[in-house]
């Protein structure tokens, strides 16, 4: 196996090491084996699609920040603080100059891993809701 296939497998693995994580957490908090099995299904139902939308959401963000979508707040941040800071508006470049600077700064990453792996928990929740409406709803 070749280093970017065992990089890519490394990443899948984080990601899906987290949402079991954050599944976890869910399941833990709302008490799993401890009702019947319909309050079950409900709570892996409520595990997995918190998981995967949570990092489909996240997925969405990197998107959102690597398309530069957000430099206009981070510009404005910063002349807000070089404001207050004595000699600040010396450093003081305009948005056009400040956006070309972070755009070539930025890399481009991937975050194929981190949305495919947050829609697959998202559709295995939403299979557990299938199941329990299904099996359980009119019990």
């Amino acid at each position: 196996m070749n280093d970017k296939t065992k990089a890519t497998l490394t990443k899948y693995a984080i990601c899906v090491g987290i949402e079991v994580f954050i599944a976890f957490l869910v399941i833990w908090s709302k008490g799993f084996f401890t009702d019947r099995a319909a309050v079950n299904v409900q709570i892996l139902s409520d595990a997995f699609f918190v998981s995967g939308i949570l990092m489909t959401l996240f997925a969405g963000m990197l998107y959102i920040s690597g398309e530069g979508a957000l430099l206009g707040i981070g510009f404005i941040l910063r002349n807000v603080v070089l404001t207050f800071i004595p000699m600040g508006r010396m450093k003081h470049e305009k948005y056009a100059d400040y956006r070309a600077r972070k755009l070539s700064k930025s890399k481009k990453q991937s975050s194929h891993c981190i949305l495919v792996t947050g829609l697959i928990f998202l559709a295995i929740g939403i299979l557990f809701t299938a199941i329990w409406h299904v099996k359980f709803y009119n019990v």
